[in-house]
């Protein structure tokens, strides 16, 4: 099994940026796929989270702004995010429920500055 993240970088405020995140190997039909984050000196924190069915569940701070989804046929889930702001910096993580375990990303950078 392997959990690989892409995008993140450095994006000014008021940009756009899209992760995604694929869990790999012979897991399927996964239930929960989410992203958390974290930021320097805080807990990590949910963002969002999507049901098989496609049902969103987002936080506060993302709604309006983020969009998450996910491809059940490629274990892949994404998260768009714009409109970004400075307290948006944080290492973003995918999560993954299935059976009883649970698969983290490696995480990725986002730095909103101008």
């Amino acid at each position: 099994v392997q959990v690989v993240e892409s995008g993140g970088g450095l994006i000014q405020p008021g940009g756009s940026l899209n992760l995604s995140c694929t869990l790999s190997g012979s897991i399927f039909a996964v239930h929960f796929m989410g992203w958390f984050r974290q930021a320097p000196d805080k807990e990590r924190e949910l963002v969002a989270h999507v049901s098989p069915m496609g049902a969103t569940n987002l936080a506060d701070f993302a709604k309006g702004r983020f969009t998450i989804s996910r491809d059940n046929a490629k274990n892949t889930v994404l998260l768009q995010m714009s409109r970004l702001k400075p307290e948006d910096t944080a290492v973003y993580y995918c999560n993954f429920r299935h059976a009883g375990q649970e698969f983290w990303g490696q995480g990725t950078q986002v730095t909103v500055s101008s």
